[in-house]
């Protein structure tokens, strides 16, 4: 695999316009099938303390200064963004839908240690929906590997021969909820400023219309931390937390929250929605 030092952190903002003008038919040029052969290392990512804790404070978590294991994926996401707006990315970024994430905490990692952060994508395959890929991503210390991550993009298109899809079949009954959650519509906004991830999807009606949506959306990864926020206090040094996401988090919304113990210890854990019951994550902590 080929090895790209970036020489300082990518900007969001030109990453953005780059994304909307490959969106556009006839601009965005041919795609290859395959993703490139090429990992993405940002080294000594410093932690700013004060968007650290704007971040627990909007995902839930307590103030501190050990990071959620949630955080260095938003260190890592203009990196991420990079990797998938370049022309030898197999999709289009505008309209890749988050269905799940996985992020391995190898040992808890302090603000001030700066972080080398490296990223490459892997797997694509089918999907009941289309096509998929994963993001595929590493933080280390002096050379220790602290943190993985693979995220896991979906370029959504027809079934073939119309069959009936997995996410089309009715869903089970979750389990009781053992808390209810108020999301407010602001909660786009803000995780956007927190996060960096600025897709209007999470942020503009209009925009969250023209992909389909009646309301905006919440951040996939925001549930996710909301989610781990709640087990604060009762998480080992080291773990991993993986998730599947389901329908999204129409804004405002209440959703409920469940947990209870994993089969080989740790814990199961889902949201869905206070009203219809839709599911909209399902997790473990192992």
């Amino acid at each position: 695999m080929f090895t790209v030092e970036l020489d300082g952190s990518p900007s969001l903002a030109q990453l953005y316009r780059r994304a909307a003008r490959d969106a556009v038919p006839g601009l965005g040029g041919g795609r290859p099938s395959t993703v490139p052969d090429t990992e993405l290392v940002l080294r000594g990512v410093a932690v700013d303390r004060a968007r650290l804790a704007a971040y627990n404070r909007v995902c839930g978590f307590r103030l501190s200064d050990t990071l959620p294991a949630t955080y260095p994926h938003v260190l890592a996401f203009p990196v991420a963004m990079r990797l998938m707006t370049a022309p030898d990315f197999p999709f289009p970024v505008v309209g890749l839908v988050h269905v799940a994430n996985r992020i391995e905490l190898v040992r808890p990692i302090g603000a001030a240690e700066p972080l080398d952060l490296a990223m490459h994508a892997a797997g694509v395959r089918p999907h009941e929906r289309g096509r998929q890929v994963d993001l595929v991503a590493t933080a280390s210390v002096d050379g220790e590997v602290v943190w993985r991550s693979a995220s896991t993009y979906l370029r959504r298109s027809k079934a073939p021969g119309g069959g009936e899809r997995r996410g089309d079949r009715e869903q089970p009954a979750p389990p009781a909820a053992s808390a209810v959650w108020r999301v407010e519509r602001r909660i786009g906004r803000e995780y956007a400023d927190v996060s960096g991830d600025h897709n209007p999807i999470h942020t503009s009606r209009l925009a969250a219309r023209l992909f389909g949506f009646p309301r905006t959306i919440a951040h996939g990864m925001w549930s996710k931390a909301r989610c781990l926020a709640a087990f604060e206090g009762r998480l080992p040094e080291a773990y991993t937390v993986d998730v599947q996401f389901k329908a999204p988090i129409l804004l405002p919304a209440q959703v409920g929250f469940s947990a209870s113990p994993g089969e080989v210890g740790g814990h199961q854990f889902a949201l869905h929605d206070a009203q219809s019951d839709k599911p909209h994550l399902s997790g473990t902590v192992t």
